[in-house]
């Protein structure tokens, strides 16, 4: 009895050092657990803590297999293997085989000794230890979180999307031997500096895979003859979001699953980034995507990239000026309250209010307008004109009801002016998203949701109301009027597009350029400018923003508006099928009208099966080039250079077309 009390009391005295399998890289994953971005431990260190529950199961039982057999039996330490290591080296008077368990392993990870046989002691020590406080599965997390992968890589996770560029969820049995070897040696070993080495260590492990009889040989021999692979830098997608919530991670957590698509992030960022360049080197950009079930932000990009001036500054964050593009709210609020109605008429011509005289973006003004038309148009004077009837303290008190704060300076001192109808306040593009999602939500606000967590409590909240249902919809109807920019045809005649409701807002000096749009069930809002605030000559929200806001509603995923059926929805029995065999070739596929979708572009790629009836011979052509039949399968297969709009016809003998123009999207 005295010597257990004199064991707990050592073992409560001298506990083993645990905090350095605490400290680990948060990881942000997007919505469907896809890397997005970590952060470094100490030293520059990528210790990125490793979940079993996301890690290849065969992976975990063929480690154990090779490196310790009895793991799951032991109590940290193995007799059995003690006893063998201490006869072998008694019968051949050198160490010929370990006898560490990967509790000790785990050990020496925790705290790093040299290697002597007092050391080996005190490891046996701590791992029984770490086995009376720790599962056996937190050991092996643990274990894995730790090991030394080679370079500045700790961590199975680190490791495999390092090397193999992926999670560790799925690995074939070359990466898993690949990453057994790598921990007992990580720099001997390593496979982008010395892919012999790591060869020959991964031939060592298979074998013992085998000997242990986890794997079978010709599957050893197929795994050997798998690539040595090099090192590439981790995923970065979403860098001040992703980075923003890795930060705000919590030290027990393995990853943070955020409302971020990774697939979406991806195509948006190029975007942001041509956008940005062609507007100039100072110029930024950013766009931020939210989806209304749940207020989940879909996707952040925080700039133009990192290269560029304020590439670093988070821009859906910083407080900007949104020019006109709080003037819904201020007519939401008037219809609301009876002071106007969508075609109620409203002077516009030269008006002062008491020291302030606004007029329109071009300076001529209209007369008589209806509010409609005034919204439509974004013209000052109306807009004014209802802001002062509402009272700027009154809406800005309304949308600080609503979670928004409209910025001013000298807040403390000066009260709200008639200036925020033109965007006189400071306003982050985070804020804009909350106020245009309850536009688009009945009138009802929230919080925008950055992680699956707080989307499913959004689902569940009623919100704040901003302004009635039926006003809401009202502005929406009249945003949908709006004429869509030079270039971009209209949502309207473009089938399976969603009907878009926008606005614009241009700041002082040409600023900053905003636009803000709701399509398909998401909010987009988008910025360009500088990132220093500097001015920049005649670049509007209309011009600068809004291009750059239907590019990337083309990106998303959004459910279509399809027309309405034409009636008859059948026809009659003897009419089901009319064959025009005498009037030339059919068109099958890709029918006149239609949008297509691939998966690539260019010649690498799989390609359109185009399909026509009618005629014994038919020649098949893209804006008047010919297409060759492929010469196996006798196929015309098309393979598109890239997105856009496509005239196709197919010929027969006879010379006698079809014809089908075509929309192709990536």
């Amino acid at each position: 009895m005295g010597v257990q009390t004199a064991v707990f009391a050592l073992d409560a005295l001298f506990p083993p050092d645990l905090s350095r399998g605490e400290r680990a890289s948060p990881v942000a994953l997007d919505r469907r657990g896809a890397w997005l971005r970590a952060l470094p431990v100490e030293d520059g260190r990528w210790r990125i803590r490793a979940d079993l529950e996301r890690t290849d199961p065969a992976f975990v039982k063929r480690l154990i297999a090779v490196e310790d057999a009895r793991f799951w039996i032991h109590p940290g330490v193995d007799p059995l293997a003690v006893a063998r290591a201490t006869a072998s080296a008694a019968v051949t008077g050198q160490v010929t085989s370990g006898a560490s368990t990967l509790t000790m392993q785990t050990s020496r990870l925790l705290t790093p000794r040299p290697r002597t046989v007092p050391n080996k002691l005190v490891e046996m020590v701590r791992a029984v230890q770490i086995e009376a406080r720790l599962s056996k599965r937190e050991i092996l997390a643990l274990y894995l979180t730790l090991a030394p992968y080679g370079g500045n890589l700790e961590g199975v996770r680190a490791a495999s999307l390092s090397y193999f560029g992926h999670e560790p969820s799925a690995l074939t049995p070359g990466e898993q031997a690949l990453l057994i070897a790598l921990p007992q040696s990580p720099e001997a070993r390593r496979p982008d500096r010395r892919p012999a080495q790591a060869k020959t260590a991964r031939q060592e492990v298979l074998a013992k895979m085998v000997r242990a009889g986890a794997l079978s040989p010709l599957e050893a021999e197929e795994a050997a003859s798998e690539p040595i692979p090099g090192r590439s830098p981790f995923p970065a997608l979403a860098w001040h979001a992703a980075g923003e919530l890795a930060r705000q991670a919590r030290a027990d957590e393995a990853s943070v699953v955020s409302t971020l698509d990774a697939s979406l992030q991806a195509r948006l960022e190029p975007l942001v980034q041509r956008a940005a360049a062609a507007q100039g080197p100072a110029a930024s950009a950013a766009v931020l995507v939210v989806a209304l079930d749940g207020r989940a932000v879909r996707a952040s990009v925080g700039s133009g990239g990192l290269d560029r001036p304020g590439g670093w500054i988070d821009m859906t964050r910083a407080l900007r000026s949104p020019g006109s593009a709080l003037k819904p709210f201020i007519y939401a609020m008037a219809f609301e309250r009876g002071i106007a109605a969508p075609d109620t008429r409203l002077a516009d011509a030269p008006a002062r209010f008491a020291d302030y005289q606004p007029e329109n973006f071009d300076r001529v003004f209209h007369d008589e307008v209806t509010a409609r038309e005034a919204l439509t148009h974004s013209l000052n004077v109306p807009a004014v004109d209802t802001l002062a009837r509402l009272g700027p303290e009154a809406f800005e008190a309304r949308l600080a009801n609503a979670g928004v704060t409209l910025w001013r300076p000298r807040m403390e001192t000066r009260q709200a002016g008639l200036a925020i109808a033109l965007g006189g306040v400071g306003l982050s593009l985070r804020d804009l998203a909350v106020l245009y999602g309850a536009l688009a939500d009945e009138g009802l606000a929230k919080p925008l949701a950055w992680t699956e967590a707080d989307a499913e409590a959004r689902r569940r909240e009623r919100g704040v109301r901003l302004v009635p249902a039926k006003a809401a919809e009202e502005v929406m109807a009249i945003l949908r009027e709006t004429p869509p920019p030079a270039g971009a045809t209209p949502a309207a005649l473009v089938r399976g597009r969603p009907l878009m409701a926008y606005k614009t807002g241009t700041s002082y000096g040409f600023r900053d350029a905003v636009a803000a749009g709701v399509v398909g069930g998401n909010v987009i809002v988008v910025w360009t400018g500088r990132a220093d605030g500097g001015a920049r000559g005649g670049l509007t929200g209309r011009d600068a923003a809004l291009p750059l806001l239907f590019q990337a509603a083309d990106l998303i995923d959004a459910p279509p508006a399809a027309p309405p059926p034409l009636a008859p929805r059948s026809a009659p029995r003897a009419l089901d099928s009319l064959t025009r065999t005498a009037e030339g070739p059919r068109m099958i596929f890709p029918p006149d009208g239609s949008v297509v979708q691939v998966d690539a572009f260019g010649p690498a790629s799989r390609g359109l099966v185009l399909a026509a009836s009618g005629g014994e011979t038919l020649s098949w052509y893209v804006a008047g080039r010919p297409l060759q039949a492929d010469p196996v399968s006798g196929q015309v297969i098309w393979r598109p250079s890239g997105p856009g709009f496509y005239d196709l016809s197919v010929v027969d003998e006879r010379g006698r077309a079809a014809r089908s123009k075509v929309r192709i999207t990536g």
